[in-house]
């Protein structure tokens, strides 16, 4: 029996092999700070919102994520729905009078809950109508949608464009906008040619050290009551610029959420620019700026133990922390004069001649030098010091006469 020629493949399945081709793709452990400070907020189980001019991939690192824990995807577009598809529709039984009115929810929330785990996606929220914004709340803050509540194995991450940029776009209510960690999203030119070539980045959940985790609970208290304790202010600030509204702002709902991440960035051992755009994004700028500044002073030296041990003393290396030591240093000595501890501050003063920029030392030394009594000895150490404040203070005179001729 004659063998018969296969049939050749259409134009279409050829375009789909070449289309699978195309899609192929894998992926490579890569440090990368707004996917770690996305994976963070998301095991710290807080609302995300992610920022971002359209076509930067933000529906993209969103399915990658969800991939990468194993979660699955539920996508919502915020802006097609109604906002009873959110808050429930009502279903009249047979008895409303007695049995009251359920509010049915919609099918995706049936499925997630079914499931017990998920990634729910609210896209284009910055196109979502007030009425649906104000739906939204509940979702976001309660986890309820209808009779419904959400497991705790839902994580909830949205998108926004700004409004500039957006279709028929509205601010976020302040709200719903107080609800967020809100996260700035931008592309990077090697990591977009990588993945064009077949290689994206991998999101990991960040991972926490369990012998930490009292540890980082108690630093994170710590530093954001005490930031709140001689900050008032601080404690609710609603602004009142319209689109500022509708971003990171300081409420106690927003520091309970910081409080949060600085425990979950802490026991995770995270840099520094990954707790940054977390507090900021969830605080604002001005705020987040304070805390970690206040974090930074938290772990420095004691003065008082620096003056006790002035050959031991480990001095930071960043310049702004070095100051804020030498001059608790010589506040401590004004606090509490006496000619041993006036000594100790002059070591602690040339060590940090030796070890770091001279011109940090010169403040700390001008005052310390006023402080000395009539009956105490000028210590031999103060000569390796009195040629770098003259010499700063020549340096001073000099640019303050080239200003001049200017």
């Amino acid at each position: 029996m004659p063998m018969t020629a296969p049939a050749p493949a259409s134009q279409l399945d050829i375009a789909a092999d070449l289309l699978t081709l195309l899609r192929d793709s894998t992926t490579e452990p890569r440090p990368d700070s707004q996917l770690e400070a996305l994976t963070l907020a998301v095991a710290a189980d807080l609302p995300v919102l992610l920022w971002g001019e359209p076509g930067i991939g933000k529906t993209a690192a969103l399915t990658q994520l969800a991939t990468a824990l194993d979660l699955p995807l539920t996508t919502v577009i915020a802006s097609v729905h109604e906002p009873s598809d959110f808050s429930g529709l009502p279903v009249v039984g047979d008895d409303p009078a007695t049995q009251g009115v359920p509010m049915a929810p919609p099918d995706w929330a049936v499925r997630l809950v079914r499931a017990g785990r998920g990634l729910l996606f609210l896209d284009e929220l910055s196109t979502a109508p007030p009425a649906v914004q104000a739906a939204l709340l509940r979702l976001v803050l309660e986890r309820r949608i209808g009779a419904l509540r959400l497991p705790p194995g839902v994580r909830i991450v949205a998108a926004a464009n700004p409004r500039a940029s957006a279709a028929d776009g509205w601010e976020l209510s302040p709200p719903l906008a107080n609800r967020f960690v809100h996260l700035q999203w931008t592309h990077d030119h090697e990591v977009v040619v990588r993945g064009l070539g077949g290689t994206w980045p991998r999101a990991t959940l960040p991972r926490l050290d369990p012998r930490r985790l009292p540890e980082a609970v108690e630093f994170a208290r710590r530093a954001v009551c005490g930031l709140l304790a001689a900050r008032p202010t601080l404690v609710h600030r609603l602004p009142t610029d319209e689109t500022r509204r509708g971003g990171p702002w300081p409420s106690p709902r927003s520091w309970d959420m910081t409080l949060s991440l600085v425990a979950f960035a802490t026991a995770a051992g995270s840099a520094r620019d990954v707790l940054s755009l977390l507090v900021r994004g969830t605080v604002g700028d001005g705020p987040g700026l304070e805390l970690l500044a206040s974090l930074d002073r938290m772990d420095l030296p004691d003065p008082e133990d620096v003056l006790a041990d002035p050959a031991g003393a480990v001095l930071p290396e960043r310049g702004d922390l070095r100051q804020a030591v030498l001059d608790g240093v010589v506040a401590a000595v004004r606090a509490r004069p006496d000619r041993a501890r006036w000594d100790s501050a002059w070591a602690v003063l040339v060590r940090a001649l030796e070890t770091g920029a001279p011109d940090l030392v010169v403040v700390p030394a001008t005052t310390l030098a006023s402080l000395r009594q009539q009956d105490w000895d000028v210590p031999a150490t103060i000569d390796r010091l009195a040629g770098t404040v003259a010499l700063s203070r020549r340096a001073d005179r000099a640019a303050v006469a080239s200003e001049g001729r200017r």
